[in-house]
C-alpha cells in the first residue's frame, strides 16, 4: 500500500508516516525550566523540562507568581539559546522594562505585544507562526500569553463602547476555537507556548476545588496544566522570595496530580537544586538524621548543602536522582531516557 501517495492526495500538511515521526505530535526537544524538579514534573527527567512544541498552562489565584515564574523560564530559554527570541503577549499592563531587566532577561531578544482581546491574540500568533514556518532558518522561539484570564472579546469591547453591561456568553467557544487552530501550528513549528491563567473556587463542590477559568478550550489543548500556589521564603525575618507549590493537574507526558516545590528568589530567580534533598530522601538516595543529611560520611545541614550544590550533587548522586525521577513521574511503559542532546 502506497501510504505516501495517500498523504500527498489528502493535501494534509501535517500528515506523516508514524515511523518517520509525527510532525505535530512528537516532542523534539525539551526546554530547561531552571529547576531540576520542575523539569521532572513536566517531562519525567531532571534534564528535560518544557516540551518544545506544546502548550503549557500555569494557573493560580492572583499573586501566586505566575508571571514571575513565566519570566524565569523565559530567562532560562534565552540563556540556553543565544540566537533565540521570545514573543510575550501581555494583557495586564504589568511588565515594565525595569522588571524584565531585573530578572536578567536580555531586553533586545524579547518583544512585548499588548493585546486586549482573544481575537487579537489569535490573529497575531497565527500570522507570526505562518511567517516563521516559511523561513529557511528557524531559530529557537518561545511564545508566552500572560494572561488568558484577562483577555476580553471583540463583542465585549463593542458592548462596553455602546454602554451595555453584558457578558459575552460565547467567550469560552472563542477560546476553544483559538487553541484548536494553534495546537497543530505550534507542533509543526516546534514552538512552545506558555499560557498563564486564573483559577477560582468552585461553588457548591463537596471538597474545596479549584477550577481554571475560560472554559474547556485551554484544558483540552494544553499538554500540561500546572496549578500554582505559594508561601513566603524567609531568611530569618527577611522575606527573600517565594516557595511555589506546583501541582501537575493535567499532563500527557507524566503522571498527573504529582506535586513539587520550586524556590523563586527575589534576587537569585529560580533555584535549580531546591527540593532535591527531600526528594532524594524519599527515594533512598540520602539518609537523614534529625536536621542533617549524610553525604560522603559527613552530617550536613540542608542549608549548607544548598549553599554549594555543585559540590554535593555530584554525577553519581544526580544519576540516582534521575532514576528516582523516572519512577516518580513517568508511567511504567514510558520509562525511557531523555538524552541531553535534545534539550534546547
Amino acid at each position: 500500500m502506497d501510504l505516501k501517495k495517500f498523504i500527498k492526495e489528502s493535501g494534509n500538511e501535517y500528515a506523516s508516516i508514524v515511523e518517520e515521526g509525527v510532525a505535530a505530535g512528537d516532542v523534539h526537544s525539551y526546554i530547561d525550566t531552571g529547576s531540576y524538579l520542575f523539569n521532572a514534573l513536566l517531562s519525567g527527567s531532571l534534564s528535560g523540562g518544557l516540551p518544545s512544541n506544546k502548550i503549557t498552562a500555569l494557573a493560580g489565584e492572583s499573586a501566586t507568581g505566575k508571571t514571575y515564574f513565566a519570566l524565569g523560564m523565559v530567562k532560562q530559554f534565552l540563556d540556553a539559546n543565544p540566537d533565540a527570541g521570545v514573543l510575550y503577549f501581555e494583557s495586564e499592563s504589568a511588565i515594565p522594562k525595569e522588571l524584565i531587566e531585573s530578572r536578567g532577561i536580555d531586553p533586545k531578544r524579547m518583544v512585548i505585544l499588548p493585546v486586549i482581546t482573544i481575537q487579537e491574540f489569535r490573529t497575531q500568533v497565527i500570522k507570526i507562526l505562518d511567517s516563521y514556518l516559511e523561513q529557511e532558518e528557524q531559530k529557537p522561539m518561545m511564545i508566552v500569553l500572560d494572561s488568558l484570564g484577562n483577555l476580553s472579546t471583540t463583542k465585549e469591547l463593542q458592548d462596553t463602547a455602546a454602554g451595555a453591561e453584558t457578558r459575552d456568553m460565547t467567550r469560552s467557544q472563542i477560546i476553544k476555537a483559538c487553541f484548536r487552530v494553534l495546537t497543530l501550528k505550534l507542533g509543526r513549528a516546534n514552538v512552545p507556548l506558555i499560557v498563564t491563567n486564573h483559577t477560582y473556587d468552585v461553588i457548591g463542590a463537596y471538597m474545596p476545588t479549584k477550577e481554571m477559568g475560560g472554559g474547556s478550550g485551554l484544558k483540552y489543548a494544553a499538554s500540561s496544566i500546572i496549578y500554582l500556589s505559594k508561601k513566603k521564603d524567609k531568611d530569618g525575618t527577611e522575606v527573600i522570595g517565594n516557595i511555589i507549590h506546583c501541582k501537575n493537574q493535567k499532563s500527557r507526558l507524566t503522571v498527573e496530580n504529582k506535586m513539587i516545590d520550586v524556590r523563586l528568589g527575589y534576587q537569585s530567580g529560580i533555584d535549580r537544586y531546591y527540593g532535591l534533598l527531600e526528594f532524594g530522601e524519599k527515594h533512598g538516595v540520602f539518609k537523614r538524621s534529625g536536621n542533617r543529611y549524610e553525604i560522603d560520611g559527613k552530617q550536613l545541614y540542608g542549608k549548607s548543602i544548598y549553599a554549594e550544590p555543585e559540590k554535593y550533587f555530584d554525577k553519581k548522586i544526580m544519576e540516582s536522582l534521575e532514576e528516582a525521577a523516572k519512577k516518580e513521574f513517568l508511567y511504567g511503559e514510558m520509562d525511557q531516557d531523555i538524552p541531553e542532546d535534545i534539550q534546547q
